[in-house]
């Protein structure tokens, strides 16, 4: 068989991702043009070979063993803005479009500073953080259909989107590539200020305010928080080689967050659509797995619960961690805990 100059075999994948975890992929390519993804999904498909998707490696984990296909790193690049928005392509850093657009006065994103990765995977997460959904602003995404190796546009209304969820990590999940996102912004400049970590550590002043200035002043007290939590990847930050939150938090029913808090009244919990959020990170720690837990070459991070780090370790101890805590979880509380990551391999 073959190999294009453009793929490259036996690729150690770890330094891909944010975690440093994982083997080596049998074969690599980073595509920088649409030309390029389709050129690799004609190769791969009419050699049998099996093909993943990264970007910024922020939300994935490959197994030590590596993969026996063909990795694609969407590395696309173009940013065009408009007085109502940006259009960025899916190889675009997502802070970049987040710290332009709160500086030429556009609101809508200043809460998602600091989130590592890139822009494809922000409709696929339906990345949030801090009272702000991408999904509140996509007007559309473009993607290559893998069938007919055309790109088509896809509206924000039919993505699909949920908490951390959308058609393109279910559904759809081996249907798409997505090579672009359109995000329709707020031209008034007026911040978010809806979750109420932020209110408490933003200046009363603010309120009210808008424009450039207020915008700019908001995400600089998102980067505040999320450095103190080690959520902004940072080669001198160990806490911060992760994938950042590890397990999502669990939406349940009022009959059963009902029965919790009379066991357990100390229970954070918020009204969430018709239903009530329980914080993970609370679940986690009360479940006897505390900030800077060891296990092996891994642990949870010192200053986020929820983090689970590599030090240094493999993706088996990192696994075997993630299972004790949704096992003691489950068993003390009654509550499944999912993980946010994509696992290679996993079911």
């Amino acid at each position: 068989m073959k190999i294009p100059d453009r793929i490259k075999e036996n690729f150690s994948i770890g330094p891909c991702t944010t975690i440093g975890l994982g083997g080596h992929a049998r074969y690599f390519s980073q595509c920088k043009t649409i030309d390029q993804i389709r050129e690799n999904l004609r190769w791969a498909e009419s050699h049998g070979v099996s093909t993943e998707l990264i970007g910024g490696g922020s939300n994935i984990i490959f197994p030590d063993s590596g993969y026996d296909g063909l990795v694609l790193q969407i590395a696309l690049q173009g940013i065009r803005y408009t007085h109502k928005g940006v259009t960025a392509a899916a190889g675009e850093i997502w802070d970049k479009i987040v710290e332009h657009s709160t500086k030429i006065g556009l609101a809508g994103l200043e809460c998602l500073s600091g989130i590592p990765g890139y822009v494809g995977a922000t409709p696929i997460q339906n990345v949030g953080a801090y009272g702000q959904e991408v999904s509140d602003t996509i007007l559309w995404v473009e993607a290559i259909d893998r069938t007919s190796l055309e790109v088509i546009r896809i509206p924000g209304k039919e993505c699909h989107f949920k908490y951390r969820q959308s058609r393109f990590k279910n559904s759809d999940a081996d249907k798409y590539i997505i090579t672009s996102v359109h995000y329709r912004l707020n031209p008034q400049g007026i911040p978010t200020f809806s979750y109420p970590e932020l209110r408490k550590k933003i200046n009363k002043e603010l309120l009210g305010q808008r424009g450039p200035g207020a915008l700019t002043a908001t995400r600089n007290a998102v980067l505040k928080l999320r450095r103190s939590k080690s959520m902004v990847l940072d080669v001198k930050d160990p806490d911060s080689r992760s994938v950042g939150s590890f397990f999502l938090n669990p939406i349940i029913d009022y009959q059963k967050a009902n029965k919790l808090k009379s066991n357990y009244p100390k229970l954070p919990h918020y009204a969430f659509m018709e239903k009530i959020k329980i914080p993970a990170a609370w679940l986690v720690e009360n479940a006897g797995f505390t900030k800077g837990y060891k296990y092996g070459g891994v642990g949870i991070s010192n200053r986020h619960a929820l983090a689970l780090v590599n030090h240094n370790g493999s993706t088996a101890e990192l696994l075997k961690l993630a299972e004790q805590i949704k096992e003691t979880v489950l068993s003390k509380f009654g509550i499944e805990l999912k993980y946010e990551p994509k696992i290679i391999g996993s079911k």
